[in-house]
């Protein structure tokens, strides 16, 4: 009989599951769930866009595209820079196109990580970044953030835990799984520390369409001497609902985003074809799209923190994604307990929050991707179970 562990590469085998999937899975097994575990649009991909993908197919256009993507969608993506950001990236040698954000961050960590070279990481944040991390060699090194500050990275936490070793610093921004925002002031005093140590930024911005109030997202790299020190990682899976044309992209230095762009052509070659047809379509006439939807969940968001401030569990209001992350340290359940508690009693699924990091412990992730009466069944059932403590 083979052994398999001394097949598989150790740091593989050392990775943990998703602690995300876990309960998502469990749910599919059960009748009759509310399920707001998976951060997934619930709305369809907008016609227009749709349309686009369906007529490349209709016109045979089933060929690779260059590695870097179409030009004419690299070309879109830096207008969509400008026009919203004020930044300007070369559409040839400063923006590539991936297969998901999530390629683009495996990408920009192997290009820039050396190993035992320390990665600062806020959590909570998204589960992939400390395994990415880890696999690039690098030694993820976590920082807190509180519910005090609202979730956000504070100069000062930073500060604290930079060491000679520290190379990158992630800024997960909007963030899942808490919802929290940088705002350019924040952001102004983290790019202080940056450049005071050197540190190169990879900022993952995917939710960064999806903020509300009054004041838009900043991306980091408009912050000033921020530009040449910045890699942005983003896609269209959350702003425009294409979750499954699986599309990303990264904007940066040409030095760095033509590291990235060698290790895609062994990995990956290039980008769906169909895909980018679509998402030019999405860059060049989807804002509207992206108004209508943010006001959906702007909708949403109120109504699950109402919901969850009323039965006393504290929820401080996320200012983008959309995420809720409230407090659940009053039932005396650990975050796992409540989860599979909850998920076993009510049939609600939702995500523990040490699936984000041990700093999650005592809150847990509910998304608002869903439906308000999805949202309202939800919320009644999870009054129901509060009741018994």
């Amino acid at each position: 009989m083979i052994d398999y562990r001394a097949v598989l590469n150790d740091k593989v085998q050392a990775i943990k599951p998703s602690g995300i999937r876990r309960f998502f899975d469990i749910a599919n097994e059960m009748d009759n769930v509310i399920s707001l575990s998976i951060g997934e649009p619930d709305f369809t991909t907008p016609w227009h866009v749709r349309q686009e993908g369906i007529h490349s197919l209709e016109d045979g256009k089933t060929w690779y595209s260059p590695n870097r993507g179409f030009m004419e969608l690299r070309e879109e993506i830096s207008r969509w820079f400008k026009r919203h950001y004020h930044v300007e990236y070369d559409p040839r040698e400063e923006v590539l196109v991936t297969v998901g954000g999530s390629e683009a961050l495996d990408l920009c960590l192997r290009s820039l990580i050396r190993p035992g070279d320390e990665v600062l990481i806020p959590e909570p944040s998204f589960v992939c970044y400390v395994p990415l991390t880890e696999m690039a060699g690098g030694v993820p090194v976590t920082i807190e953030t509180k519910a005090e500050d609202k979730f956000r990275l504070t100069a000062e936490a930073l500060r604290a835990k930079i060491t000679p070793k520290s190379k990158l610093l992630i800024l997960p921004f909007p963030n899942n799984p808490t919802g929290a925002v940088m705002r350019r002031k924040h952001l102004i005093e983290i790019a202080e520390v940056v450049e005071e140590y050197h540190l190169t930024v990879l900022s993952d911005e995917i939710y960064g369409a999806l903020t509300y109030g009054d004041t838009n997202h900043v991306t980091f790299s408009a912050i000033d001497d921020m530009r040449e020190r910045t890699i942005v990682c983003n896609g269209f899976s959350k702003a425009f609902a294409m979750t499954g044309w699986r599309l990303g992209y990264a904007v940066g230095p040409k030095e760095i985003i033509g590291a990235m762009t060698k290790l895609h052509q062994y990995a990956i070659m290039s980008a769906p074809t169909t895909a980018q047809y679509a998402a030019i379509e999405a860059m060049r006439n989807g804002d509207e799209d992206i108004v209508y939807m943010r006001e959906q969940y702007d909708m949403r968001r109120r109504l699950i923190v109402d919901g969850f401030n009323a039965m006393g569990l504290t929820c401080f209001e996320p200012e983008g994604a959309f995420y809720v992350f409230p407090c659940i340290k009053k039932t005396g359940l650990t975050s796992e307990e409540f989860c599979e508690k909850l998920l076993y009693d009510e049939h609600v699924a939702v995500v523990p929050g040490t699936a984000f990091g041990p700093s999650g412990e005592g809150f847990v992730r509910v998304s608002y991707s869903y439906s308000i009466k999805h949202i309202t069944e939800a919320l009644s059932r999870i009054g129901h179970f509060i009741s018994q403590f």
